[in-house]
């Protein structure tokens, strides 16, 4: 796609958003059950596409990907009047006697940059808060999945016109394309150094943003939890997606007297889940494609892997590993892994796990298992992130009442639920003024003394 054709598509939506087709809060709840209508009808057709993109299992395919699109859009219809409606909030003595408000507004026409990890749900999810919020959308999808892109545009072209939605399929320079052209917002969803330049693309004309990056989420384990429950959350939150997840621990910190107790356990779970031949399970997915396969094989170099490191670049299989102690200056410890590869560091007291996450900083996850209530409060206010959960992992990432998003490295906003809606609407301050009674001291001639004013000021 060229400049040209891609400036004519920004204007098409334009003239859409303008002439108030999508204004009518009723209109998009109409369109919102179309379209779960739609994604019923092709409930398999989404399954299948997952598959054939990374070999995700049915399972995960439902739970992660195809429910929380259905349960956002049935938020959406639930709430959305009630978010929409101008919000009343106190007015000003100063202003009295007024009415003040805030009214939603949507911003316009969105750019939205989806991935390939998640390829259904990370693009549908925000798309859902951005035309309930009644922007238009011009969505570009990950060329690294490219079933499950065709599955999308059949969807979304089956519920609404194309100058409402429109999806638009190409590599890396097609987005970068993208980004030449101003927006109205833009919402990015992958890694942090295309993050920077979505970033810087962005300020070019001041364009709002959302960036949902990764980073290095930490696991600590201090030893004072059940041992074997606490690596059977590890391992289903680290492996989900043969580890392709921007939340899924990336690697673990472990109290020194317990770290060979939890590593065997930690194998044990993998077998469990997995069998002892990963690569014949039906529930264990593959790698998005060869150019991340080989960074996965590089990252293990060298490394002093205790489980797992076969695999397989025909098939993209890698399994399931665990590598002891990496080198804090390796890829594994200075880049986010996104891979099915656990390492596993140890600590001996709070100094060790501040040098970590001080070098380390701002992961989009943060977990912690511990019965221990004042380690717990201790590491968790200490230490910036994007979102944390205490005992488990990857679970906040399902609450739509919690905003899923970074800080710093890990990302700009957040959103799910009514944070979507929040995310895409600009909120207007409206003040609503009577004409029966005026401060006369606010107009010139002002008083000669402000003492009077002062006095009645502080009051207010």
């Amino acid at each position: 796609m060229n400049q040209s054709s891609i400036i004519a598509l920004r204007e098409k939506h334009e003239r859409f958003f303008k002439s108030h087709k999508n204004e009518s809060v009723n209109v998009r709840i109409q369109f919102l059950k179309k379209l779960k209508k739609e994604l019923l009808a092709r409930e398999d057709n989404i399954y299948e596409a997952l598959y054939n993109d990374l070999k995700k299992p049915i399972f995960e395919a439902y739970t992660s990907e195809f429910l929380m699109v259905q349960k956002e859009i049935e938020i959406f219809i639930k709430y959305l009047k009630d978010w929409s409606a101008p919000r009343r909030v106190s007015g000003s003595l100063i202003n009295f006697p007024s009415q003040d408000f805030l009214l939603s507004e949507p911003y316009g026409t969105v750019l939205m940059i989806s991935p390939w990890n998640y390829p259904f749900q990370l693009a549908m999810v925000p798309l859902i808060g951005a035309i309930a919020a009644g922007n238009t959308v011009i969505l570009k999808p990950s060329e690294s999945a490219p079933y499950t892109s065709k599955v999308l545009i059949k969807v979304l072209n089956n519920v609404f016109p194309t100058e409402w939605i429109s999806v638009v399929e190409g590599d890396a320079k097609v987005a970068q394309e993208l980004l030449k052209i101003q927006w109205d917002y833009i919402f990015f969803t992958g890694s942090t150094s295309i993050g920077k330049k979505v970033a810087k693309a962005a300020a070019e004309y001041l364009t709002p943003i959302t960036l949902e990056l990764g980073g290095k989420s930490p696991c600590i384990v201090d030893g004072s939890a059940p041992l074997q429950k606490t690596a059977k959350r590890i391992v289903w939150g680290k492996f989900l997606n043969c580890g392709q997840t921007c939340i899924a621990p990336d690697y673990i910190l472990v109290k020194s007297e317990f770290k060979d107790d939890l590593v065997h356990a930690i194998i044990n779970e993998i077998k469990n889940a997995f069998g002892n031949d990963a690569s014949k399970s039906n529930d264990y997915g593959r790698i998005i494609h060869k150019k991340h396969f080989k960074k996965l094989v590089s990252d293990i170099n060298n490394q002093n892997v205790i489980y797992g490191g076969k695999n397989n670049i025909e098939d993209l299989y890698f399994e399931p590993t665990v590598v002891d102690s990496p080198s804090v200056e390796s890829s594994l410890i200075q880049e986010e892994i996104f891979g099915p590869i656990l390492p596993v560091l140890s600590y001996k007291n709070f100094d060790d796990i501040d040098q970590v996450l001080s070098e380390l900083k701002n992961p989009l996850a943060f977990y912690v298992f511990s019965q221990n209530k004042k380690f717990i409060n201790s590491v968790m206010k200490k230490y910036p992130f994007g979102g944390g959960v205490v005992n488990d992992s990857i679970v906040h990432f399902t609450n739509p009442e919690l905003p899923f998003g970074g800080i710093g490295n890990s990302g700009i906003g957040g959103y799910h639920g009514k944070h979507s809606f929040e995310l895409f609407s600009h909120k207007k301050s409206i003040v609503k003024r009577s004409f029966w009674f005026d401060l006369p001291q606010r107009y010139a001639p002002y008083p000669k003394s402000l003492s009077l004013l002062k006095n009645i000021l502080k009051r207010i």
